[in-house]
């Protein structure tokens, strides 16, 4: 079974849950690529993946810019080749796993509903299915913005994806897998 784990964080938040999701399925026995994005121009190698796992912070309630730009990159570049289909037909091994990281400072989770959903509609128009949708809290690390951590509708946020979060990441890559 091949995995890509593909995943943009700007403060290492994401890169957390990224690398525990590389971690459980290695420990299920699988080889996993795992990718960071961090440029716009990057066109992933996505359909020869049985699962793929992507990632994202939240940024104005869109996923960060470069994991945009590299899934439109991508998307082109399957729409010349005629890999992007009317009606999406479904890809019998085409398994999409989208998830986020975010503070929600204003809203809480509903300003991480975006972000995952817009990620999810690229893999189905590539007709994968997906099977997942996660949403992690995560803390703000940039200094001009740490005070949010503690303000937020979530409460205190500090510290988090925190161990107990990243055990969670574990399970549920390694429930995903394992069926």
């Amino acid at each position: 079974m091949k995995i890509l784990n593909v995943y943009y964080s700007m403060t290492g938040n994401t890169a957390k849950v990224a690398l525990k999701i590389d971690v459980a399925a290695r420990e299920l026995g699988y080889s996993v690529e795992t990718v960071k994005i961090d440029r716009s121009d990057v066109v992933l190698d996505l359909l020869g993946s049985d699962y793929v796992f992507a990632g994202s912070g939240v940024y104005g309630q869109l996923p960060g810019e470069h994991l945009v730009g590299s899934f439109r990159r991508t998307m082109q570049e399957y729409s010349k080749n005629g890999e992007v289909k009317p009606c999406s037909p479904r890809r019998p091994r085409g398994k999409a796993i989208v998830y986020c990281t975010y503070g929600g400072v204003h809203t809480g989770i509903n300003e991480a509903v975006p972000t995952v959903k817009l990620m999810g509609q690229f893999f189905d128009h590539l007709g994968y299915t997906i099977v997942a949708e996660w949403y992690f809290v995560g803390e703000y690390n940039l200094e001009r913005q740490r005070e949010h951590s503690l303000i937020g509708r979530l409460g205190d946020i500090r510290g988090r994806p925190n161990e107990k979060d990243l055990l969670e990441v574990a399970e549920q890559t390694k429930g995903i897998l394992k069926t």
